[in-house]
């Protein structure tokens, strides 16, 4: 067994840097934009237009965006030296496009929803990553994790999509919460980040 270069490593820890700046990040603008509550209020509130934090919040989305850039091409890598497909690079690369978007434009600009959806392009990557190695040996630990992971983010998004029924029941209960069930779907998804980069780390050639 070959394990895949180290030289790689250093691109895959930008997954985990992503997921670390955004959420701290998140927070801290919380902190000074007045009255504003992590468990009831979206993200994209804290960097709507005319907001205290409304420059912050473009730059920290900017940044997280460079990171998973970089992280998309640590992943396509180490992919392509072990000889799998590199797609699930380009659905982390999808993902950085929407998040620079949805900070640049900010709410209530009409690009900002735009990007919004264009999310659920990036939220496939953890499926993607999974049917890549479905059939490796020496993957299916990520294969498992990456399936988990999924699950997960699907739930969050089926949850996130109640608001289209803003008179149903469901929507009732979930709407004094409705800050927690959107910040379920990030960390879902920037979990998967993390765990995949580590898990890549420790990916190695057949034979």
């Amino acid at each position: 067994m070959k394990a895949v270069p180290n030289k790689n490593h250093s691109l895959l820890w930008f997954g985990p840097i992503a997921a670390l700046l955004l959420f701290t990040g998140i927070f801290a603008i919380g902190l000074m934009t007045p009255g504003y509550s992590h468990i009831r209020q979206t993200v994209s509130e804290l960097g709507e237009a005319g907001s205290p934090g409304r420059i912050v919040f473009s730059v920290l989305l900017s940044i997280v965006a460079a990171c998973l850039i970089v992280f998309a091409g640590g992943v396509a890598r180490t992919l392509r030296e072990a000889g799998y497909s590199t797609l699930p690079a380009y659905f982390v690369g999808a993902m950085a496009i929407s998040a620079a978007g949805v900070g640049i434009f900010a709410y209530p600009h009409p690009l900002h929803n735009v990007f919004g959806m264009s999310e659920l392009a990036g939220y496939q990557a953890p499926l993607v990553a999974a049917l890549v190695c479905r059939t490796a040996s020496n993957a299916r630990q990520l294969t498992r994790f990456s399936i988990v992971m999924y699950a997960l983010v699907m739930l969050a998004i089926a949850a996130n999509l109640t608001t289209l029924d803003r008179h149903g029941d469901l929507w009732a209960h979930i709407r004094p919460f409705y800050g927690v069930v959107q910040r379920l779907l990030f960390a879902a998804w920037f979990f998967w980040c993390a765990g995949y980069a580590a898990l890549l780390m420790r990916m190695r050639r057949p034979g």
